[in-house]
């Protein structure tokens, strides 16, 4: 007697191995807010394109380069379907990571944003794994952090 195994691992089955239909894919972040304008504002600066009006609506969507959405929703959006739910409190567990042109980017992003008065929480510096990194916080203080790979050094 042999052991039976899925068709779904066998070489050339290009079936779900969680079953046929099922095709789940990244598409998009989704942020709760305390203010949509104050929101809105900070991810403009960092070029993203939200649709006129946004800053005033409860629910408002950027495109992300390559495909995937930054989703924005307002604390009382949020409650009109989950009514029990709460701001989380402590330090933030993930954040957002922009990739600059060029490390000088970075720190011009990070000024920018400083001088705006967001808060920073990472000075621009150079990463050991090789790149030019700094985190500011938006105003709901999720972490957004900026990265530029540094020039390869010289070879010896």
């Amino acid at each position: 007697m042999s052991a039976a195994v899925s068709d779904s691992f066998k070489t050339g089955d290009d079936r779900s191995a969680y079953g046929d239909g099922m095709t789940p894919r990244f598409d998009a972040i989704g942020l709760v807010v305390a203010d949509m304008a104050a929101s809105v504002a900070f991810y403009r600066r960092l070029g993203l394109v939200f649709p006129e009006g946004a800053e005033s609506e409860p629910h408002a969507e950027a495109a992300l380069g390559g495909g995937p959405r930054l989703l924005l929703d307002t604390e009382a959006s949020v409650r009109s379907f989950h009514p029990g739910w709460r701001p989380p409190t402590g330090g933030g567990r993930a954040s957002l990571a922009l990739r600059c042109a060029d490390p000088a980017e970075v720190d011009s992003v990070y000024g920018e944003l400083v001088g705006a008065g967001y808060h920073g929480e990472l000075q621009p510096w150079d990463a050991f794994w090789g790149q030019r990194y700094a985190s500011v916080c938006d105003p709901d203080g999720n972490g957004v952090d900026l990265f530029a790979p540094l020039p390869a050094a010289p070879a010896e």
